[in-house]
């Protein structure tokens, strides 16, 4: 099935030094592996929005969190009585 794509001057410059390289034999084996790469970073994206998608769920699961206030002052507290324990 032979297609044509416009690619712009950059992007031909590009193809001709990687047949210049001697990697690829034609713009074939460069478009190909081009798109290949695009394919493999494509399916990287999707896994890691899954993963965060179900990290998500995982936090709505487990109810609702603690304010940071109320974090910090536990926090206090505690420092508190460990300081108040090592003067005793």
């Amino acid at each position: 099935m032979p297609t044509s794509v416009a690619l712009g001057s950059h992007f031909e410059e590009f193809v001709k030094s990687q047949l210049s390289s001697g990697r690829y034999n034609n713009v074939s084996e460069v478009i190909r592996e081009g798109l290949r790469m695009l394919e493999d970073q494509e399916r990287l994206r999707a896994l890691k929005l899954e993963a965060l998608r179900a990290e998500v769920q995982k936090g709505m699961e487990d109810g609702p969190g603690i304010p940071a206030g109320q974090v910090f002052e536990n926090l206090r507290r505690r420092i508190d009585e460990i300081a108040a324990g090592e003067k005793e």
